[in-house]
């Protein structure tokens, strides 16, 4: 599928974030922002997060403490903060304070665990997207292995006088 943006694939330049503009992009922050980077951002189209897995993160603690498993509703989030920064990127809203919210969450599934010391990629592609309304497919993988997969829909809030 063709996103309504996007270029010829001999003329794409994909895009890479790092922490710091991501940081200017969506409002999340530790221990809450679960994403470390996102490239191979097409915009209007889609994007891959990548979320590296650590021991330290909190939820490890309770969940579980004698076989350590990423929860999947944190595993979710980790795909919409993606989402959220390539709609970021896609409306040309950095520094401009968007709260992107979750609206639906369907069709997912989990199929592979995520442990301390993987590397979560998190593909998101947009299905649908116009103004402040967009839906979405995201799946979670681990060495191309899909961990989680679903349909997601998501709404912008801007600032007054942003867009």
């Amino acid at each position: 599928m063709k996103g309504p943006m996007m270029n010829d694939a001999s003329q794409e330049q994909l895009i890479t974030v790092e922490l710091d503009m991501i940081q200017r992009m969506i409002p999340h922050r530790f221990p809450f922002l679960f994403i470390d980077r996102v490239k191979d951002i097409r915009v209007g189209d889609s994007a891959v997060g990548v979320k590296n897995v650590t021991i330290n993160e909190p939820h490890f603690q309770g969940h579980f403490p004698d076989k350590p498993v990423m929860p999947g509703v944190m595993i979710v989030e980790a795909m919409a903060q993606t989402a959220a920064v390539l709609i970021s990127q896609t409306l040309n809203l950095v520094d401009k304070d968007p709260l992107v919210y979750f609206l639906t969450m369907d069709k997912f599934r989990f199929r592979n665990m995520v442990v301390p010391g993987d590397q979560l990629e998190l593909h998101v592609k947009i299905i649908r997207g116009r103004g402040k309304i967009w839906k979405l497919w995201g799946e979670g993988k681990v060495d191309g292995k899909i961990a989680s997969e679903g349909e997601f829909s998501a709404m912008i809030d801007l600032p007054k006088g942003v867009i």
